[in-house]
This record gives C-alpha cells, sequence and structure tokens, in this order.
C-alpha cells in the first residue's frame, strides 16, 4: 500500500547520482573557470557539500540541488578570485595620495566585469602571501573599521548596503572604509610592500 511517504537517498542512489553527474558537472565547470584543476576542485566541493547536507533528501530533488551547489560552488570561486584581485588592487592604489576621510578606494577601480587576468605562478604566490599579510592587519582594526571593509571588499556591497547592514550613514561607511585602507597600506609600507610590487 502506498503511504506517501517520500523516499530518501540511499548511500547507494547518491553514489549513483554523483557518478552519473559528474562528467557533466566537470564540463559545466570546465567551461565557467577554464581551468581543470580549478573545475575538479569546484564539482568534488558541491559533491561533497550535496552528500554532508543533503544526503536524506529525496532522491527525486538531489539532481536539482546539486546543480543549485554547483553554481553556487563557482559563484564562490569567482567572488574569492574577483575578491584577491581586487584587495590586490585596492593596496596598490592604496599608498595614499588621497586623504580624506570619505575617500572609498572602491570607486575608482575598474574591474567590474571581473576581467583580471590569471596570475602567472609567482604573481599568485606573492598574491597569497600579501592577503594573508592583509588577513593578519585586519584583525588588528577597530571593529567598525574591519566590518565597513569586510562588508564592502569581501561581500562586495555596495555603500548603501553596507551602511544599512551596519546601521550607519553612507558618510560613515567610506570614512571607516577609508581610515581602514589607509591603516592597511602603512601596515603594508612598514612590512616592506610597496607600491610598485602591488
Amino acid at each position: 500500500m502506498h503511504t506517501g511517504v517520500t523516499k530518501l537517498a540511499s548511500r547507494n542512489e547518491l553514489s549513483e547520482l554523483l557518478a552519473s553527474v559528474e562528467r557533466r558537472a566537470y564540463k559545466q565547470a570546465l567551461f565557467a573557470v577554464r581551468d581543470e584543476h580549478t573545475a575538479l576542485d569546484i564539482v568534488q566541493d558541491a559533491m561533497l557539500k550535496l552528500a554532508e547536507k543533503y544526503g536524506d533528501k529525496p532522491v527525486a530533488e538531489l539532481p536539482m540541488l546539486f546543480q543549485r551547489i554547483l553554481q553556487n560552488t563557482i559563484r564562490d570561486h569567482y567572488r574569492r578570485q574577483k575578491v584577491r584581485s581586487m584587495w590586490t588592487s585596492l593596496m596598490s592604489s592604496l599608498i595614499p595620495t588621497h586623504q580624506e576621510d570619505d575617500f572609498d578606494p572602491l570607486e575608482s577601480l575598474q574591474d567590474d566585469d571581473n576581467n583580471s587576468q590569471a596570475a602567472k605562478p609567482d604573481a599568485a604566490l606573492e598574491q597569497t602571501q600579501l592577503i594573508d599579510i592583509i588577513e593578519t592587519e585586519l584583525r588588528k582594526l577597530p571593529a567598525r573599521q574591519r566590518e565597513a571593509f569586510l562588508l564592502r571588499y569581501w561581500e562586495d556591497m555596495d555603500t548603501a548596503e553596507t551602511a544599512a547592514a551596519m546601521g550607519c550613514s553612507e558618510g560613515s561607511v567610506k570614512t571607516h572604509c577609508s581610515r581602514a585602507t589607509h591603516a592597511l597600506a602603512t601596515a603594508l609600507k612598514a612590512k616592506g610592500v610597496t607600491n610598485h610590487e602591488l
């Protein structure tokens, strides 16, 4: 007798689904990121997330869930790439020529379409080291400056969205961001990172 209970995926069914979508998912990711290793990582991440978070869902729901996770994982990858590129550009534009408290360096950056070229291996290593320094220095910032900086440059919010999230004015957001970026630039300079190296 049919009870109307939806059948949940068994471990075997989950494995079969992942095996059946793996090749197509890899192709999708490869088209998106144009790098074989990165595409493979993205697909594996998406599969792990599906297994960890949705392994108890009905079999029929899994293909759509997997597609959503895959697309989100690709978007996350792009956002991280954009952020890394943006932070490097940001720091290079920083060694301050602007002293006004409400100067927002993000507004002068030109990478809206995420057109940055992939970094060469040496440059990628330098960029990773630079990001590590920035993340260390971020922890030292006053809480409001750090919050404004991360919302603007990490979460990719605009000034109005950041102001709404922080419960303050757009002018305050610009002031917090400006002070945060000046502090980071000063810290980088102190560590011997110059405008030329960025």
